[in-house]
């Protein structure tokens, strides 16, 4: 992290595309090289003991001299004991410290900052891997075509070993080298679980009011910082909404922000959506056409946020495709980073082109079936299977057909693919 002094978010540039390049003052003593960022995705590249290899390395070695000024690492998770996708890596303890180190150490090597995100899964955990998961409530993912199992609901201590496990983790990647690290707080895992109030039924000090049920991960959010100590980044990435009707709000949301800001976290990243209603990947119906146009699928939002909390550094991540579009979002002092994910899986050297000049826009678009649950999983699958390539010392075939990446996702995963489709995946 560099130490000099750049525009923070109240100074946001206003002319020039090359406002991309500029750096950013995340706060004192803490600049991000340029404006583009890598947001998190699920890498599903740890070995079996769940620990970081060969493979995730050889991935991000791949992305290392790309251009971005911030990388987040896919899905970290905290308890080995609830793992959210085949091939996480987990982090609660020393075993693998030295792994960790190299891993950090690659993703700095091209002058980017390195944020690894950590997450616990909460129900949402497949029944392959966690056949009795837990959850503030018992309450089953609907819309799923049964892949979660329905989970047995969290008791006072146990969550209090949670937030201790989230702050374990904390502060062993940023021992490890790491600049910081951020909490996952949304689509659907479990810190946006006991934000919902469809999945938090509870009565007792973790839910029955939209405060209790922020008491979660405001507890997080100390317990790590206190875990880091105050040099380190503290980051979340949180849903604007879960668009489903009676759940997380936009007004909910704003409010949980504002109780973020005040226990003093770093960076906020605006995401939207869970595996029931998937905003994040740009193929639910809930969003709206003209959405999609605009590229920005949550940049409303963001404007509101920036109106209410004009200091507090913002990320958005979610169908930015154009020089024209980041920089407007950028130059219009709605965001601070642009978030860039399933591009970098097909397209790995965008960001450094997008900066120079070389090209003007991402050629990524989503993959559509009609099928709502197969879009999703047609989605996942295709970028998830182009990073495993490229773990493999390959380059990505995004022209590949989609069933081909299905498959191929299935089969490596050692999941049952008849008995999937007959659940309507």
């Amino acid at each position: 992290m560099s130490q000099t002094t750049e525009p923070t978010a109240s100074d946001a540039p206003t002319t020039g595309v090359a406002v991309l390049s500029q750096p950013f003052a995340l706060r004192d003593g803490i600049v991000i090289p340029n404006r583009l960022a890598k947001g998190a995705l699920s890498e599903s590249l740890a070995r079996r003991d769940h620990t970081p290899g060969t493979r995730l390395k050889n991935l991000y070695r791949r992305w290392a001299d790309n251009g971005l000024g911030l990388v987040i690492t896919g899905n970290v998770m905290i308890d080995r004991r609830a793992i959210g996708e085949p091939g996480n890596v987990v982090v609660d303890d020393d075993r693998a410290f030295d792994d960790v180190v190299e891993w950090a150490q690659i993703i700095k090597a091209g002058g980017a900052t390195a944020l690894a995100q950590i997450n616990h899964p909460g129900r949402q955990a497949p029944r392959t891997l966690t056949p009795q998961p837990v959850a503030p409530s018992a309450v089953a993912l609907s819309g799923t075509a049964g892949m979660f199992a329905e989970p047995r609901e969290l008791t006072h201590d146990e969550i209090l070993d949670i937030i201790r496990r989230f702050a374990t983790t904390a502060g062993i990647l940023v021992r490890a080298g790491f600049d910081g690290v951020q909490i996952h707080g949304a689509h659907g895992y479990l810190v946006s679980q006991f934000l919902s109030p469809l999945a938090n039924l509870r009565t007792d000090e973790w839910g029955g009011t939209s405060e209790k049920r922020r008491r979660f991960v405001l507890e997080i959010a100390r317990a790590i910082r206190a875990e880091i100590g105050p040099e380190a980044i503290l980051a979340i990435k949180l849903n604007s909404a879960d668009f489903q009707r009676g759940g997380f709000s936009e007004d909910e949301s704003l409010e949980v922000v504002k109780a973020l800001a005040a226990e003093g976290i770093d960076l906020l990243e605006i995401s939207g959506g869970t595996y029931s209603s998937a905003a994040m990947l740009g193929v639910d119906p809930s969003l709206k056409e003209s959405t999609r146009r605009r590229e920005a699928y949550f940049l409303d939002y963001a404007e509101r946020v920036r109106a209410e909390l004009p200091g507090l550094p913002l990320m958005l991540t979610g169908g930015f495709r154009s020089v024209e579009s980041m920089n407007e979002a950028v130059v219009s002092g709605a965001v601070d980073l642009v978030g860039l994910g399933r591009p970098l899986a097909v397209e790995p050297d965008v960001p450094g082109q997008l900066l120079d000049g070389t090209v003007t826009r991402s050629s990524v678009t989503p993959k559509r079936s009609g099928i709502k649950v197969i879009d999703n999983l047609t989605e996942l699958t295709a970028y998830t299977v182009q990073m495993w390539r490229m773990a493999d010392g390959r380059e990505p075939a995004p022209r590949r057909h989609p069933a081909i990446n299905v498959a191929t996702y299935l089969v490596r995963n050692g999941i049952d693919s008849v008995r999937v489709g007959r659940r309507g995946l």
